[in-house]
């Protein structure tokens, strides 16, 4: 028993999946009811054209007949006429035209039928003409889901295929790569911290004094100025000072003269 309900389940899963499977290929089925809708446009067109024709032939059928029915009444009153006239016997006369009335009766009678089918066969005709153009509009309203369905399938196959990378982004390791790279990094930039710091631990004294004084270069020439004037050998700081001032005043009286000169007329 319990055999027998999993293989009715192993059948309806497969049917279930069927049914999915043409769910999933609706531009496929639209194809083929399309060809199936012009097959069939195809064999009504090739009725239509039959039931014209024999329309057409019970309508010049039904005209024959009329005429001809015509004919042999127009036949029957010329030969009673040419009784009255004496161109013809009177009795022959009219033996000839009582066969020709006989005549035009079957002519009627058979353009009755022809006309009573021409009736029938144009009915038919109107008919299939509506059933016609309803297949041909079926035909361009699936053509045009057709194209929908199309276009439909290409976006959301790039929709997918594009939501798939951006899901599956970090598949390819990018971001763990990025992430690696970015702790290598700030490795390297701690370790190069670490060996600032390490530095700068083992100046000596006399760096850290002529790195807070400033220039050393300056501070020595200026100690070997104050020692060049203890021996001698450079004026007093005092002398200098006057006789800078000195050389200024003979500057400004020189400039004054100068300007003198240039005011006076030759």
């Amino acid at each position: 028993m319990w055999e027998f309900i999993k293989r009715l389940f192993r059948i309806g899963k497969a049917e279930a999946n069927s049914a999915v499977d043409k769910l999933e290929r609706p531009i496929t089925m639209t194809k083929q009811g399309i060809r199936d809708l012009k097959k069939d446009l195809d064999e009504s067109l090739k009725s239509l054209a039959e039931v014209k024709a024999t329309a057409i032939r019970s309508k010049r059928e039904a005209n024959n007949h009329k005429e001809a029915a015509e004919d042999y009444k127009k036949k029957a009153k010329a030969l009673l006429q040419m009784a009255l006239d004496g161109r013809k016997d009177e009795a022959e006369a009219n033996r000839l035209a009582s066969e020709a009335m006989a005549r035009r009766e079957e002519s009627l009678k058979l353009y009755q039928v022809a006309k009573t089918n021409q009736d029938k066969f144009e009915g038919l005709v109107t008919k299939m003409e509506g059933k016609i153009r309803t297949l041909k509009g079926q035909v361009a309203k699936w053509e045009n889901e057709l194209k929908t369905l199309i276009a439909r399938d290409k976006v959301s196959k790039a929709t997918g295929k594009l939501n798939k990378q951006l899901a599956n982004i970090d598949s390819s390791g990018t971001l763990s790569m990025l992430e690696k790279m970015k702790e290598k990094v700030e490795e390297q930039e701690s370790l190069s911290d670490a060996y600032g710091e390490m530095a700068d631990e083992t100046k000596t004294i006399d760096e850290e004094i002529n790195a807070a004084l400033g220039d050393t270069t300056y501070t020595s020439n200026a100690a070997l100025d104050d020692l060049k004037r203890e021996m001698g050998l450079l004026p007093a700081e005092e002398k200098i000072e006057i006789k800078e001032k000195v050389e200024e005043t003979i500057k400004i009286e020189v400039d004054k003269t100068d300007t003198n000169d240039t005011d006076t007329p030759a």
